[in-house]
């Protein structure tokens, strides 16, 4: 469905929204904007031919009195439709935040103390990290706005912090009344002194050995650009920016003989959460849900040529509010470019002794987020054989606690002296709403056996393939099974290729596809029950946008798919969403200190008997010149 109503907004319907909120007064005389954003319409009136109004929402911050709202925005009409509070959760972050929480923090006499306790007294070195505090049951947040703080030391303006943290201090600071709520101590533990930074100053000589590679495309790019909308050999789709999902792919088609044919509505990350292992009363409330209390799109890089992205390179920017609703513009958010991408296709006739081989490219439209000490970079692949790959790539540095020369550390890695890397998980939920050829579709899972041995499978060597109609929610296993080779498909029972076989996409599931670890009665194991699978199937709900909630700052109702699913609705031949979890169980090792190399979670789309044959047998063979030295064809 490629409609501009899906499309982000631009920076004059930033300002309109700004605008009628103030003059609504919703937010007091100072309203913080959280989060601006388009309110994408339901499909189901666009497809009736129902004429919907372009809509935006805000969530806004009351910086006098900590309410926080939900508020719609007719843009059309210029006028506000409703405003809610918000009653479990909060909005976002506002960057202001982070500053008021440092300063608020500094200028108390307890936490100075505690820091002096350690031996700190410079307080300019003092670095301190925002975190969520819904974790902690025994803080009251009803009606207030509050964040906690870690404290790290720096031994200059360009030392790694995190190689000096100030371990037991933890200190929490209402947002309103900027004042200090508790400073708590934990106890002195003895601090790193070796510094351990990253910068190529710190670890010469660098290597010398490293041929020059380049990536060079003489006639220019192969896509094309036209507004949000790009289109790539036979793959056309829409590209946004979202200030809490990041990176959103609207309207995915595949073009063949018949003409554009429809894969995908809207596909984009719906929430992740970092939940950390360590049960010690300074460390077991921490996690993050780095898109609904941040906000990742907020967070999103400014892309520089030829570190994040290598080659011929098309760079969108982002619109996004800040704080005061003011748009504000990030230079170079999403990188689009083509690679290599390997071998295609290939066969070589043992009789003829011919060889047919093809090499394969892809697009690559991507954004990186920085959230504090790890930055996240999220990559849809599109390939000539009609796949998509999605990769989701961890970078950064661990997070990492102080501890005693002879400390047993049960749940942590030793990565420098009196320093610790604390067990952690990395959760990603996406949003995939699929149009498998049109809207009207049915799931299936996939899973792979052998035959009992007996009439149908006298030898033993027989396979099976079984497929459970997911005709509800809550029917399925939900996890992954490498041992069953287990997949799901969404088909569309309609429409079948010409050998009868209704056309179908499937979700492949990658290595990483962990689940949550934390248990009841840890209150992330309640607020991230979205983790607890690797895959939910939902009917189409525009009121369904994130995994964990729409507001998951400050939010303990376990509010999102553990909930909306407990109604167990049908899921048959409807429009249906697929919301995957995949992730990392971040067992640290020193060679991640003291930034880790790339870690990847992966999932692929791919396509299932949507085709009649290799989509891809139209491929031209790569020219003799563009193939290495001595190379008889181009592998």
């Amino acid at each position: 469905m490629h409609s501009s109503l899906f499309d982000a907004l631009t920076a004059e319907e930033i300002r309109t929204v700004t605008r009628l909120v103030r003059a609504e007064g919703i937010g007091g005389p100072r309203p913080g904007f959280g989060a601006v954003f388009t309110d994408e319409p339901d499909k189901a009136l666009l497809r009736a031919g129902v004429q919907v109004p372009r809509r935006a929402r805000a969530l806004v911050v009351d910086r006098t009195v900590g309410h926080s709202y939900d508020v719609l925005v007719d843009l059309a009409r210029g006028k506000v439709v409703s405003s809610l509070v918000i009653e479990n959760g909060a909005a976002p972050m506002l960057a202001e935040e982070i500053e008021i929480l440092t300063e608020t923090l500094k200028a108390d006499p307890r936490f100075v103390e505690a820091l002096a306790k350690r031996g700190v007294t410079e307080l300019t070195q003092v670095q301190c990290d925002p975190w969520g505090v819904a974790n902690r049951a025994e803080l009251g947040i009803d009606g207030k706005r509050l964040w906690a703080a870690i404290s790290y030391l720096r031994h200059g303006p360009d030392d790694n912090g995190y190689a000096h943290p100030i371990e037991g201090v933890v200190g929490v600071v209402n947002m309103v009344h900027r004042t200090v709520v508790a400073v708590h101590d934990y106890g002195v533990r003895p601090m790193n002194e070796s510094c351990s930074n990253y910068t190529p100053e710190h670890h010469q000589p660098m290597r010398t050995d490293i041929a020059p590679l380049e990536i060079l495309q003489p006639e220019g790019v192969g896509f094309h650009i036209d507004g949000p909308e790009l289109t790539w050999q036979k793959w056309r789709l829409r590209v946004n920016m979202h200030p809490i999902d990041g990176l959103v792919l609207h309207g995915v088609e595949y073009k063949d003989a018949s003409g554009y044919r429809s894969i995908m509505h809207r596909g984009s990350l719906a929430e992740m959460v970092v939940p950390y292992g360590d049960p010690h009363d300074e460390h077991y409330w921490r996690s993050a849900f780095d898109a609904g209390e941040y906000g990742l799109g907020k967070m999103a890089n400014s892309l520089t040529l030829g570190c994040d992205c290598l080659g011929e390179i098309v760079y969108l920017d982002a619109v996004m509010a800040d704080d005061f609703g003011e748009p504000t513009v990030i230079k170079n958010a999403v990188c689009i470019h083509e690679e290599d991408a390997g071998i295609l296709w290939k066969h070589t006739d043992w009789v003829t002794g011919k060889v047919d081989v093809r090499r394969s490219r892809k697009l690559v439209v991507s954004f990186i987020a920085t959230v504090g000490n790890y930055h996240y970079g999220f990559y849809w692949n599109l390939f000539q054989d009609g796949h998509l790959e999605v990769d989701v790539k961890l970078l950064g540095i661990v997070q990492t606690r102080a501890v005693e020369a002879d400390e047993v550390t049960p749940h942590g890695t030793r990565i420098a002296e009196n320093l610790v890397a604390t067990y952690h998980q990395h959760l990603f939920s996406f949003r995939l709403d699929m149009e498998v050829d049109g809207w009207e579709n049915s799931v299936y899972q996939n899973d792979v056996d052998a035959i009992p041995v007996g009439p149908e499978n006298p030898h033993g060597n027989a396979m099976g393939l079984t497929r459970t109609l997911i005709a509800r929610e809550n029917d399925g296993d939900w996890l992954t099974n490498p041992q069953t080779a287990r997949s799901w498909s969404v088909v569309n029972p309609g429409k079948t290729n010409r050998w009868g076989v209704p056309v179908g996409y499937k979700l492949l599931p990658g290595w990483a596809s962990d689940t949550l670890i934390a248990q009841a009665p840890s209150l992330i194991a309640q607020r991230a029950g979205f983790a607890t699978r690797n895959l939910w199937v939902t009917p189409y709900s525009p009121a369904e946008m994130h995994s964990g909630g729409d507001h998951p700052n400050q939010d303990r109702s376990g509010a999102g798919l553990s909930t909306w699913t407990k109604a167990n609705r049908g899921v048959e031949h409807t429009d249906v969403v697929l919301w995957h979890t995949l992730g990392v169980t971040h067992i640290p090792r020193s060679e991640d200190w003291p930034v880790m190399p790339t870690e990847v979670a992966s999932f692929m789309l791919v396509p299932t008997n949507f085709f009649d044959q290799n989509p891809a047998l139209d491929v031209p063979a790569n020219k003799p010149k563009h193939c290495g030295t001595g190379d008889a064809a181009c592998h």
